[in-house]
């Protein structure tokens, strides 16, 4: 039974996320660090984690302390893209969901290498992208996060996220 949420976050939009599935769905949130000083060992819980070259960042070390049942993806990508090379590049095994969570984008909040590697992919891809004729409108929107920032958290994207977990409550109120 899952018992708690338990993220990690770099500029913020997985903690939203996080508290707002916490919440929707009546669990306690706790930071991953927070989390080995409040939850035992293998508890159940769900993980969310920001995204950095198609890898949830803490997943690894979130899943040699608990037993992590489904996974949060909060990046760029637009909520509901298909979690192939997230959970390849991440090792989340078959049977463990991931869901991808578009979050917020601001250049300015990043820190370090982070901010500089992030300023360099919005030069090269926002450069291929507002160049590229008959774009999609998720590629509108990339396009839009990158040259202008944004705000993408909205407790719609957590639909999925917040209906698994409630399909998975047994015995749990």
């Amino acid at each position: 039974m899952i018992k708690a949420i338990v993220y990690t976050t770099n500029t913020g939009s997985t903690a939203q996320y996080a508290r707002m599935l916490g919440d929707l769905v009546g669990l306690p949130v706790f930071s991953l660090s927070d989390a080995a000083g409040n939850l035992e060992n293998q508890t159940e819980i769900i993980y969310l984690g920001w995204v950095m070259a198609s890898q949830v960042k803490g997943y690894a070390k979130a899943a040699k302390r608990f037993r992590v049942r489904a996974v949060g993806a909060v990046g760029m990508a637009a909520t509901g893209t298909p979690d192939k090379i997230v959970r390849e590049k991440t090792q989340v095994p078959a049977g463990i969901p991931v869901f991808i969570l578009q979050g917020n984008f601001q250049v300015k909040k990043l820190h370090g290498l982070y901010r500089l590697m992030m300023e360099i992919m919005v030069k090269s891809v926002g450069k291929t992208l507002g160049e590229k004729e008959n774009r999609t409108e998720e590629e509108d929107d990339m396009l839009d996060m990158m040259l202008h920032g944004g705000n993408r958290v909205t407790a719609q994207n957590l639909r999925a996220l917040e209906d698994w977990e409630i399909s998975q409550r047994g015995d749990r109120v």
